[in-house]
C-alpha cells in the first residue's frame, strides 16, 4: 500500500497570565489585567485560524489551547476583565489627563506598524506624526479628535481581516476618522462577540472530526523543572543553578489534573494530546503524564537528536539528510503505561513563525509545499521509490504572534497554502491522534534515554541558569516551601494560595528575566510574577518577604547584546526601530583603543532570518561617508571548524593584530558613495574571486545591508564569524568589534 506524506500542523495558542493579584506593588485597581494581549490576540488570531480551515474540510489540524488562556478569554467574554488599554478606550477623551495621554501616545501603536498601522491612512498619519515630531509634541498638540481616533484605531486594527465584511467593522474602516465614544463602546462589544465564539468553534470542529484540540499543564509551567531544577544540567553540565533546589514533582500532577478537568468541561470529552509547556520533556515527568491519561505529547527535533545522539544535518535547501529518523512517532515506555511522542521539524516551523511573513504570500505557501514535496521525494528514494509505510511530518509552532508580521494577518498565505494542499494528492493533513490511531509508533525510545530539554536548543537555559532567572527560582522555591509548611492549606480550604502558586510557576516570567529576551514590558512581567508570590503569602497570612517587594532585576536599556530573535528589516537606510528591536547590538563610538578614539560610527546592529543576514551602522549626527568617515565598508566571514579555502583581508596598511591577521572565505565590499556592492570568495593561492550577489544596500539616516544566505552558499546550522572593516582607496582605516569577531549561526 502506498501512502501520501502525512503532515500534522499543531498551532499553540498561549498568553501569560496577565491578571493582577495585587500584593507586592498593587494599584488601587487590584484584580485588573495588566496587559491587553489576550483580548487583542483573541480578536485577531484564534477564531480566524480555524474559520479559515473550516472552508477546507478535508484538511485536518491540531490546535493547542492553554488552560490559563481559556480562563482569560472567558473573563473578557463575561465582561469581568478590564485592562488599561480597554479602560482608556472607554474613557471620554474630554476626561483624559496628562499621564493618560502620555500612555496612549506611547502604547496605542503597540504592534507591527508595517501590517497593523501603515495600511490604514488615519492610523498611519498619527504614527508618522509621533515618529517625526516626537511623543511630547503629540501629547501637547493633538486635539481631542486625534486622541479619540487613536483609541479607536488601536482596537480596530487588531480585528482580523476575516471579519472586515461585518457591517459595523466595514463602516468603521470606511469612516476612518472622527470616531465617537459610542463607536469605541461598540468596538469593545465587537471584541467580546468574537472572543465568545473561540471555544465553541473549536469544540464544533473537533466534534466534526476536522480538528483535534489539545491542552497544556494548567498555567504553562516547565514540568521537568518542577520535578527538579537540576534537570537544567542535563544539557548544560556546568550550568549555574539557583541557591535552592526546586523539587515538587507533585505539582506536575496538580497542573495536569486541572488542565484535564477544564478540558472535559469545555469540550465534552477527554483530551488525548499534551503540548508540554515550551515543548519541554524529561524522563522524570513521563510517568505523571501517562498516569494522568494522556496518550501523546509533542517536542522538538533537538530533543530527539539529543535522545538518539544524532544531529539532524540539512542540505543547502534546509531539508534533513535523515528523514526516516525525524518524520515518525516514537513510543515511550513508562511504569504508568506507554506514551507516543512526535517531534516537530524545527526549521519548517520557524519558516512559518519567522520568515514567510516577509515573502509574497503565494510564493511563501509554494515554498512550504515545495519543502514537503522534497521530503516526500527523499523518503521515496530511500524506500524503493514509493511510500510503502506512513511517515508523519510535524509542524508545530506558536499560532498567534507570527501573523502580526504577515500581510492581512496571514489570510492570503493560509488561503494559498490550503488551496494548494486541498487538491494535492501526495500530501495529507491529519491530526496527530488520527494518525496514531491508524499508524501506531513502531520505534521506541527508552524512557530514561529521553533527553531533558525544550524547543530552544534542546536545553532549559532560556528559563534557568542566568543570575536573574535563578533569583526568581529562589523566590519561587521559598514561597513553595512556605505553602508546604501549611498542610492545612489544601486546594479546597485555601484555593487562593494554590492559584497564586500555579500562576507563579508559569514559564513566561522566567523567559523574560535576564539575558536572551527583552520587551518594553519586562518590568511588568517582573511585577506580575512577584504579585502572584505576594498573593500566596497573603492567602496564608504570612508576611511578604522584602525581596518579593523588590524587582528581580533592574530593567534598564541594554548595551551590547546578542540577537534576541529573527528580524526582517526593510533595507532603506532609515533604521526603523521596530525592524531592528530584536537585533544584536555593539556600541562602537565609546569603544576603547587607539583605533576607535574618534570613531564616526556609533553603533553596529546585526541580525538574521532564514533568507538573509543583516547589518546596520549608525553614524554620528551629520557624518557624511567619504568626508567624515572612510567611504568603503568591508564585511568578511570565515567558517569556524570548516575546512575550506581562505584568504587574507584584501586591504593594505593592515595592523598586525588579530583578527585582522586572520584569513576569511567571503568578502562583501560596499562603496558608501555609490551604494554599489561586490562579493568575493577565497580561492587557490590565497586569491579572491568575484561572485554574483543579491545583497542590498540602503543609506539614508543610517546604513543598512542585507546579504542572502544563498550568496554565501552555506548550509543551515553553519557557524560563522564576521568582522567589519572600513577602508579608503583599498587602505585599512578602522575595524570593529575591537579585538573580537561577531559570531553568527545560519538558521
Amino acid at each position: 500500500m502506498s501512502h501520501p506524506l502525512y503532515v500534522a500542523f499543531i498551532w499553540h495558542q498561549h498568553q501569560p497570565l496577565y491578571k493582577s493579584r495585587g500584593g507586592a506593588e498593587a494599584h488601587s485597581s487590584g484584580g485588573q489585567y495588566r496587559l491587553p494581549w489576550v483580548r487583542l490576540h483573541g480578536t485577531k488570531d484564534y477564531l480566524d485560524l480555524v474559520l479559515l480551515l473550516e472552508r477546507y474540510p478535508n484538511l485536518h489540524q491540531t490546535v493547542n489551547l492553554v488552560p490559563s488562556l481559556i480562563l482569560q478569554i472567558e473573563d473578557y467574554v463575561a465582561g469581568t476583565a478590564i485592562d488599561p488599554y480597554l479602560a482608556l478606550t472607554l474613557t471620554p477623551v474630554e476626561q483624559l489627563d496628562q499621564e493618560q495621554k502620555e500612555f496612549i501616545v506611547e502604547h496605542f501603536f503597540d504592534g507591527n506598524h508595517h501590517t497593523l498601522v501603515d495600511p490604514h491612512p488615519r492610523y498611519a498619519e498619527l504614527y508618522e506624526q509621533r515618529q517625526d515630531k516626537g511623543r511630547e509634541w503629540c501629547v501637547n498638540h493633538w486635539g481631542l479628535e486625534d486622541f479619540g481616533d487613536l483609541l479607536m484605531w488601536h482596537n480596530l486594527a487588531w480585528i482580523d481581516p476575516l471579519f472586515w465584511d461585518d457591517s459595523l467593522v466595514a463602516g468603521w474602516l470606511e469612516k476612518g476618522k472622527g470616531f465617537s465614544l459610542s463607536d469605541r463602546q461598540l468596538i469593545i462589544t465587537k471584541h467580546r462577540e468574537i472572543l465568545s465564539q473561540i471555544i465553541p468553534q473549536h469544540r464544533k470542529m473537533q466534534d466534526a472530526g476536522q480538528l483535534e484540540v489539545t491542552t497544556t499543564p494548567y498555567t504553562h509551567p516547565i514540568l521537568p523543572l518542577l520535578a527538579d531544577t537540576n534537570a537544567g544540567r542535563v544539557a548544560v553540565p556546568q550550568m549555574a543553578l539557583p541557591q535552592q533546589r526546586f523539587q515538587f514533582a507533585d505539582d506536575i500532577t496538580r497542573h495536569l489534573q486541572k488542565s484535564w478537568q477544564m478540558y472535559e468541561e469545555r469540550f465534552g470529552r477527554s483530551p488525548r494530546g499534551l503540548w508540554p509547556s515550551e515543548q519541554s520533556v524529561s524522563p522524570a515527568m513521563l510517568p505523571y503524564v501517562a498516569k494522568s491519561g494522556f496518550q501523546w505529547l509533542c517536542s522538538d527535533e533537538a530533543v530527539l537528536g539529543w535522545s538518539l545522539k544524532h544531529f539532524f544535518n540539512r542540505d543547502e535547501t534546509g531539508n534533513v539528510y535523515d528523514p526516516e529518523m525525524l518524520y515518525r512517532p516514537y513510543r515511550l515506555e513508562t511504569p504508568a503505561g506507554d506514551l507516543s511522542i512526535v517531534f516537530r521539524d524545527h526549521r519548517l516551523s520557524d519558516l512559518i513563525g519567522f520568515t514567510y511573513g516577509t515573502m509574497e504570500p503565494k510564493r511563501a505557501a509554494s515554498d512550504l509545499v515545495g519543502h514537503l514535496e522534497a521530503i516526500s521525494r527523499s523518503l521515496k528514494q530511500r524506500n524503493g521509490g514509493n511510500l510503502d509505510q506512513p511517515w508523519l511530518v510535524t509542524i508545530a509552532l506558536d499560532g498567534e504572534n507570527c501573523w502580526e508580521y504577515y500581510p492581512q494577518d496571514g489570510k492570503p498565505f493560509l488561503e494559498s497554502l490550503y488551496q494548494t494542499l486541498n487538491s494535492h494528492t501526495g500530501i495529507k493533513l491529519v491530526t496527530v491522534s488520527e494518525f496514531l490511531d491508524q499508524h501506531p509508533a513502531t520505534e521506541t525510545i527508552p524512557a530514561d534515554q529521553l533527553h531533558s530539554g525544550s524547543w530552544v536548543d534542546g536545553s532549559f537555559t532560556t528559563w534557568i541558569g542566568d543570575p536573574a532567572k535563578n533569583r526568581a527560582w529562589d523566590l519561587l522555591t521559598t514561597a513553595r516551601q512556605v505553602l508546604a509548611n501549611h498542610p492545612e492549606a489544601t486546594e479546597e480550604t485555601n484555593p487562593e494560595a494554590w492559584e497564586a502558586l500555579y500562576a507563579a510557576e508559569g514559564s513566561d516570567w522566567f523567559w523574560w528575566f535576564g539575558e536572551g529576551h527583552s520587551s518594553n514590558q519586562d518590568a511588568m512581567f517582573d511585577q506580575l510574577f512577584r504579585e502572584h508570590l505576594a498573593a500566596l503569602y497573603q492567602a496564608l497570612r504570612e508576611p511578604i518577604p522584602d525581596n518579593v517587594r523588590r524587582a528581580v532585576e533592574v530593567h534598564a536599556k541594554q548595551g551590547d547584546h546578542a540577537p534576541q530573535g529573527f528580524i526582517h528589516p526593510t533595507v532603506d537606510g532609515r533604521g526603523d526601530e521596530q525592524d531592528w528591536d530584536k537585533a544584536g547590538r555593539i556600541e562602537v563610538g565609546g569603544a576603547r583603543g587607539t583605533m576607535h578614539q574618534s570613531s564616526e560610527i556609533q553603533r553596529l546592529w546585526y541580525g538574521l532570518d532564514h533568507l538573509n543576514f543583516y547589518v546596520r551602522l549608525d553614524f554620528r549626527s551629520g557624518v557624511q561617508p567619504g568626508v567624515d568617515c572612510p567611504p568603503e565598508l568591508n564585511l568578511l566571514w570565515y567558517y569556524a571548524d570548516r575546512p575550506m579555502r581562505n584568504s587574507p583581508i584584501p586591504l593594505t596598511e593592515l595592523p598586525d593584530e588579530a583578527p585582522l591577521t586572520y584569513q576569511f572565505h567571503h568578502h562583501l565590499g560596499v562603496n558608501l558613495l555609490t551604494q554599489t556592492v561586490r562579493l568575493q570568495e577565497a580561492g587557490d593561492d590565497f586569491k579572491w574571486y568575484s561572485r554574483k550577489t543579491r545583497a542590498q544596500v540602503g543609506l539614508d539616516k543610517c546604513l543598512e545591508i542585507s546579504v542572502p544566505w544563498a550568496d554565501l552558499q552555506v548550509q543551515p546550522d553553519y557557524p560563522l564569524k564576521m568582522v567589519v572593516v572600513l577602508s579608503e582607496n583599498g587602505r585599512y582605516r578602522q575595524y570593529f568589534p575591537e579585538n573580537a569577531l561577531i559570531a553568527i549561526a545560519v538558521p
